[in-house]
């Protein structure tokens, strides 16, 4: 396993991160069981939320780490509903200093390695939210601080933020990267994350499967899929580019005795400005598949034919 940092933080994290939901997977031994897997390939970066599964997929993650916690960067996150009160969500000091403390009772350990704000709140002032980030890591509570869903503006107001009032500030910023949503990253969250030396993290790498090439224009969805089961539309996911994209993983796939669902993560990370893709398994055979993006490179040829097939048909272009 070869190690990155994360962003300017001393502390080297593996590329990829274990997201640990749990969504398609009710059998809790099962689930013990991936994270082990994962472990034993190396992977020390493991991210969870307060909110997947009202807090079991916490109390899953606190029982797999037993014994092992001391080896692992965990990554929890806050701001998502969790009730149905008026202070059960967001990122008011009363919110988070309450969360952070029941998802450290439930995830059986003193401290996150890295606490992320879920999603931009705009109804509390960034400084409250700040202050009380910058008193959890004072307390030794959390060790480093991020956000998920931000864009750029956002992102870089809090920074702003941190600097002028000599606070704790961002080390990590998690966004939804993949070949069929380019766009939301990499016009302007891509270019701040480089100047401001931040680590990136990605998620749905697979877009929820749709990468994995079990899924064709024009075909039914399997019907043991979310695709499948009515939970996404799948006729409005499934475009003409959609369809292309995935011809291009079986071919790139097939020429390198790989699946189409490593050569999409692989195209993640062949991105210089992102530290870590977050895979979601929910069983240790697609902790194996997952990590068979690892190992080897896209050559510049595949990386350009990816791209291409890829490209947002809009306003701007890729540089």
């Amino acid at each position: 396993m070869e190690y990155r940092n994360l962003g300017r933080a001393g502390v080297k994290v593996s590329p990829i991160c274990l997201g640990a939901a749990f969504r398609g997977q009710e059998d809790e031994a099962v689930c013990i069981r991936t994270v082990e897997r994962a472990l034993d390939l190396g992977c020390n970066f493991i991210d969870t939320a307060n909110a997947y599964h009202n807090g079991r997929s916490e109390q899953i993650l606190g029982k797999a780490l037993k014994g092992k916690r001391d080896d692992v960067f965990l990554t929890s996150k806050v701001s998502s509903p969790i009730g149905p009160g008026p202070n059960d969500q967001g990122h008011s000091r009363y919110h988070m200093m309450r969360e952070v403390e029941r998802s450290l009772k439930r995830l059986q350990t003193d401290h996150l390695d890295l606490y992320l704000l879920h999603q931009f709140d705009a109804t509390i002032p960034i400084d409250e939210t700040l202050r009380t980030l910058d008193d959890l890591v004072r307390q030794g509570k959390v060790r480093y601080i991020g956000c998920s869903n931000f864009n750029a503006w956002q992102l870089v107001e809090a920074l702003w933020a941190s600097d002028t009032r000599n606070l704790e500030s961002f080390a990590c910023i998690q966004s939804q990267y993949n070949l069929l949503n380019r766009w939301e990253v990499e016009p302007d969250l891509m270019p701040v994350c480089s100047k401001y030396s931040l680590g990136m993290m990605t998620y749905s790498a697979l877009a929820i499967g749709l990468l994995t090439g079990r899924f064709r224009r024009g075909l039914p969805p399997p019907p043991d899929t979310p695709w499948g089961q009515g939970g996404y539309a799948f006729e409005r996911a499934m475009t003409e580019q959609t369809d292309r994209i995935v011809r291009e993983l079986i071919k790139v796939g097939r020429n390198r005795d790989k699946t189409p669902a490593q050569v999409a993560i692989a195209w993640v990370l062949d991105h210089p400005e992102i530290t870590a893709a977050m895979i979601g398994p929910d069983t240790p055979e697609h902790v194996d598949e997952n990590f068979g993006a690892l190992g080897w490179t896209l050559t510049p040829e595949e990386r350009a034919a990816l791209d291409r097939v890829s490209a947002v048909e809009g306003p701007w272009r890729y540089a």
